[in-house]
């Protein structure tokens, strides 16, 4: 595991109390909406709003997750889209 990651952990374990309601944002290139989707379970707390431009979406989930290490696995497989930006 990266110090970065360690840190990351670190900081969510100091500032939330698990299990908790966790905000992931994302900004995709359009074609690769449907990829950060497909990394949630339900569809019922995702907003998306598309760029000015409509190349790019942003995409903001609300959804319960039961400790560092589910939210760190998320980000782990969003990293492996193509042209995504986890903020």
């Amino acid at each position: 595991m990266s110090q970065s990651t360690q840190d990351f952990r670190q900081a969510l374990e100091d500032n939330h109390t698990w299990p908790c309601q966790y905000m992931f944002k994302f900004i995709v290139p359009l074609a690769q909406k449907q990829l950060v989707l497909d990394l949630f379970e339900s569809q019922e707390a995702i907003t998306t709003r598309e760029s000015r431009n409509g190349r790019y979406v942003s995409i903001t989930v609300k959804c319960r997750v039961h400790s560092s290490e589910e939210v760190i696995a998320v980000y782990e497989a969003a990293s492996h889209i193509e042209g995504i930006i986890s903020l």
